[in-house]
């Protein structure tokens, strides 16, 4: 080859690596000032602030792999700025932990952070016991969402527990306390009473509704992600995705398989006494135990709005069976993902006309495929209307809404159903009887959405 052609293509290599490295370059600064607008939307709405378990990201140890971005379900929870993986819309996490498992150099880790300082979140140690020594808390009371999370809990509270009593197994009295009472038949109080089994304590659990806990409450056929998950006694469960009924009748025929001792129909009504001598109020008498697990859900009683007409028959808080509804007007109040849950699977069932009122003026915290069904049925068979409240339900027929504006309005809607998802009233007035802890405060908290003020991002 001669130097002339030699010079001219090494010059032409020149230039098309100059351009590639100019062209990465205006996407990864195209990729940042997407990213950088997608975390002041976040902290404007609010949804920079983490519900629960979140990822917490190492940046020094971060390769900019880009790794967890792309595992996340969740759309918008991470995002890339200057190389670096950055949390942009926490609340939207919901802690599948795919983001860690992908991560090849261990720089995420999906936890709580410094979400134990809030007043919503009891103060629990790594064994899960709270600042009442001898009551324990596992699940969704504790902070963290998920089946796989709650189970592990649930089993790790237990393996304490027989720890701590294997010390006195030879001294306990005949007829005396049990070892341990389990509050909760979900996920957590299943393992738990599994595990339970397996150490040989002796054990109770108590439910005021049937085994499944939070999951029970689920639309029908929802699908319910467990990920590779293991249950003492019973080992890894067949798949890591369940339709809600599939996972229900699973959990029975656990409970059957291993003649679980859980009473359905009996309600906590609080705790008092000390450790190794604890006297649970109970809607059935007075349960005497050594050492309690909490494992209940943090939104307890349904909460309602106090409107004319909310005691209404057909005004209800849970949607148990969406194929039963056919043909009727069907009011959603509310705006989170049970809410759009219930919308979409009774929007899919014929003839249904559905309406979402929200009083915000967009969703908020929502999951991307809830975010992407509600999509497919808005204006067609789901109506919304934002910035509006139920003002009454007026009759067996028809339902008032106040509509913001400037003068409000009110718009009277053909009805036959309401379904309120409005949260619920948590169980933290029990808590703070019992002189369990809450993070941050002792006071009992009341959880309000409030507007939050705009925070400036320092890139």
């Amino acid at each position: 080859m001669n130097i002339p052609l030699a010079l001219a293509i090494g010059g032409l290599l020149v230039t098309i690596l100059a351009l590639l490295a100019l062209w990465q370059k205006k996407i990864s600064q195209a990729q940042r000032e997407e990213a950088l607008a997608d975390i002041y939307e976040a902290r404007e709405r609010g949804l920079d602030r983490p519900v629960a378990q979140h990822p917490q990201i190492n940046t020094q140890s971060c390769i900019g792999c880009a790794s967890c971005v792309d595992a996340c379900p969740e759309s918008g929870v991470l995002g890339m700025v200057d190389g670096i993986a950055r949390v942009i819309q926490a609340s939207r996490c919901i802690g599948h932990s795919l983001c860690e498992e992908a991560c090849p150099v261990g720089a995420i880790q999906v936890g709580l952070g410094d979400s134990p300082l809030r007043a919503d979140i009891p103060v629990l140690d790594e064994r899960g016991e709270t600042s009442v020594p001898g009551v324990f808390i596992a699940g969704e009371l504790g902070g963290l969402a998920l089946i796989r999370n709650a189970t592990k809990q649930g089993v790790q509270v237990v393996d304490a527990v027989a720890t701590d009593l294997a010390f006195e197994r030879g001294k306990k009295p005949a007829g005396g306390p049990i070892d341990l009472l389990i509050v909760g038949a979900g996920p957590a109080g299943i393992a738990a009473a599994l595990r339970a089994t397996q150490r040989k304590l002796d054990y109770l659990v108590i439910d005021r509704e049937d085994v499944g806990g939070t999951v029970r409450k689920y639309p029908r056929r929802k699908l319910t992600l467990t990920g590779p998950m293991e249950m003492p006694l019973y080992g890894r469960l067949p798949k890591t995705e369940f339709l809600k009924e599939e996972l229900i009748e699973l959990w029975e025929q656990i409970i059957e398989q291993y003649s679980l001792n859980i009473r359905t129909g009996v309600s906590f009504l609080g705790v008092e006494g000390e450790r190794d001598a604890f006297r649970v109020q109970t809607s059935d008498g007075v349960i005497e135990a050594r050492r309690v697990l909490l494992a209940i859900g943090r939104r307890g009683t349904p909460r309602k709005l106090g409107v004319p007409g909310e005691e209404l028959e057909k005004v209800q808080y849970q949607l148990i069976d969406a194929a039963t509804y056919s043909n009727e007007h069907v009011l959603i109040v509310g705006g989170g993902d049970s809410a759009i849950e219930a919308a979409t699977a009774l929007a899919n069932q014929p003839g249904n006309v559905v309406t979402i009122s929200y009083r915000r003026d967009q969703f908020f915290r929502l999951t991307a495929r809830n975010r992407e069904r509600l999509e497919q049925y808005t204006g067609k068979s789901i109506r919304l209307v934002f910035n509006s409240t139920l003002e009454r339900v007026d009759n067996e027929r028809s339902v008032i809404l106040s509509i913001d504006g400037d003068p409000p309005k009110k718009a009277r809607l053909e009805n036959d159903f309401v379904f309120v998802f409005a949260g619920g009233e948590p169980p933290y007035p029990l808590l703070a009887e019992a002189g369990i802890r809450l993070g941050g405060d002792v006071a009992v908290p009341v959880l309000r959405e409030t507007p939050r003020r705009s925070v400036p991002v320092t890139p």
